[in-house]
């Protein structure tokens, strides 16, 4: 590595974004989506990407469905092995929000040999390869290619019973929300970028990060529980926002009841925010009252990392859905409601 010394490298100086934050934003995603011809016709394929959804689902005939999904980007957490675990976690988490199981996943890499060295690429596969572990599957292969920027990622594979498929589409009039992570990794990981971040707060996105979002694929069984996301690169209000276009509803949110990092509410105060949040904001903003401070704009926006479940279940499925949250040892918190009032705002802040 041009005689640097691994021990020294900060992965995060080497890429132009962190994480999730590298998303493309909302906005600009309809644009390059709506450029794009439609897929062939196919009765098989139930969730595609006109339904703007975590992952591909296809129909196999048999009550089964295979789900398809792809993730990746640059370095978030400046640590090789752990870079490789949370970007793995993130990527099976698609899978997780669809209420399906993974199977088996294959590597994404790309690596500035000459900057980073073949070396520091090992130790994030290697972090890939425990996050697979972990879930239970094999990282059965990959590509890598030699790349300006590095990025590391999964496209995994996985089942479900296609009576236990949750879409983020399928909301009803009346659900309560629940989210399973507090906001603020998207803070954070900027502050780290800055070299803001103080030392005793390093551990903190990165542990919420290699949570997995398991828990899904029991959601999935539970026939009240309408619909399901993980909130990543969009933010919480741009995912939610997909929930609420594609259900045609809207949503009330108390800010005071949805889960924020302590020191990530510090350091957006101090001015530390994630270029990502602004443009997510801005591909909302028209439709969100209430999001009427820096603050609230910058976390509720704030992209988020392997970030947690988007819940909508039913009132009557409520408790059930808390109990099986609590003796997974998920945490959780309820931050409002899905109306199909006449509001001319999709999300109000309360």
């Amino acid at each position: 590595m041009n005689g640097t010394d691994k021990s020294e490298v900060r992965l995060t100086q080497f890429s132009h974004g962190a994480g999730c934050g590298c998303k493309i934003a909302p906005a600009d995603l309809d644009k390059i989506l709506a450029s794009t011809s439609g897929p062939m016709p196919d009765d098989h394929l139930l969730v595609g990407y006109h339904n703007r959804d975590d992952a591909a689902v296809y129909d196999l005939g048999d009550g089964r469905a295979v789900i398809s999904t792809t993730d990746f980007f640059s370095p978030i957490v400046d640590e090789a092995f752990d870079f490789g675990r949370i970007a793995a976690t993130n990527a099976l988490s698609d899978i997780y929000a669809m209420g399906g199981k993974p199977l088996l996943a294959v590597a994404i890499l790309g690596w500035p040999l000459e900057k980073l060295g073949a070396e520091l690429a090992a130790q994030v596969v290697e972090g890939g390869r425990q996050a697979c572990r972990d879930a239970g599957i094999p990282l059965a292969g990959g590509h890598s290619i030699d790349a300006p920027e590095p990025f590391f990622g999964l496209a995994v594979t996985g089942e479900v019973r296609i009576e236990h498929i949750k879409r983020n589409d399928t909301a009803r009039a009346g659900d309560v929300l629940l989210l399973t992570k507090p906001l603020g990794v998207g803070v954070l990981s900027t502050a780290q970028k800055r070299g803001k971040l103080r030392a005793e707060h390093q551990h903190i996105g990165r542990d919420l990060m290699l949570q997995p979002n398991s828990i899904g694929t029991a959601l999935g069984t539970m026939a009240g529980v309408h619909a399901l996301t993980d909130v990543t690169g969009f933010g919480l209000l741009g995912h939610l926002m997909e929930m609420c276009l594609g259900s045609k509803l809207n949503a009330r949110l108390q800010y005071s009841d949805i889960p924020l990092i302590p020191e990530a509410v510090d350091y957006v105060k101090e001015g530390c925010y994630a270029d990502g949040a602004l443009r997510n904001w801005k591909s909302i903003a028209g439709q969100v009252d209430g999001a009427n401070t820096m603050e609230r704009m910058m976390l509720l926006c704030d992209p988020q990392t392997s970030g947690g479940l988007l819940i909508a279940c039913a009132k009557s499925e409520l408790e059930n859905v808390e109990l099986l949250l609590k003796g997974s040892q998920v945490l959780f918190r309820r931050i409002g409601e899905l109306h199909d009032d006449t509001s001319n705002k999709r999300v109000i802040v309360g």
